[in-house]
């Protein structure tokens, strides 16, 4: 073999094995088949800090995502409560990890101002139609009473219509 390449094949050789050596420190934990899908739900509830798209950090490939994930694991293998993890984050990076916010404080007037908007919707047009047909109703008596719209109908008759009591 020329040099050029054994030089090329124990370049690669030392970078599997570096690699190989850092994966083995940073293994997560092994987790059970429940942990596994509690882990998982977790990571679907929160959000990807630097994602623009909004994605949770099981969806997101960025570094910060991975690194999330695992934590996640690492706790979850800890026996740390769903709540626990979410405190955790939500501490770190605020509120806005969190793809199902709190429902207390100020997220709660995210929860209430959609059904607050469409309760007031729901009055306002119960109002509106129930003035409607009062409104109409009343409006029908005074058409009678306009003598511009009597002429017009006087006017539009054909002759010999039984209801032409002007022109006989």
């Amino acid at each position: 073999m020329s040099r050029p390449v054994l030089a090329a094949l124990l370049g690669l050789l030392a970078l599997l094995a570096g690699w190989s050596r850092s994966a083995a420190q940073t293994g997560a934990p092994t987790l059970t088949p429940a942990q596994e899908q509690r882990a998982l739900a977790i990571q679907k509830n929160l959000r990807c800090p630097l994602c623009d798209t909004g994605e949770s950090i099981s969806d997101s490939r960025s570094d910060i995502s991975v690194k999330m994930r695992e934590s996640v694991r690492e706790q979850v293998a800890a026996g740390r409560t769903d709540g626990d993890i979410y405190v955790f984050f939500s501490q770190r990076y605020g509120n806005f990890v969190l793809l199902d916010p709190p429902k207390t404080g100020r997220g709660l007037l995210l929860w209430g101002a959609p059904l607050l908007a469409l309760a007031l919707g729901g009055v306002f047009l119960w109002s509106f139609l129930r003035r409607a047909p009062g409104h109409a109703g009343s409006a029908a008596p005074d058409e009678a009473f306009d003598p511009f719209l009597e002429q017009v109908r006087r006017e539009t008759r054909a002759p010999g219509d039984p209801t032409d009591r002007g022109k006989a």
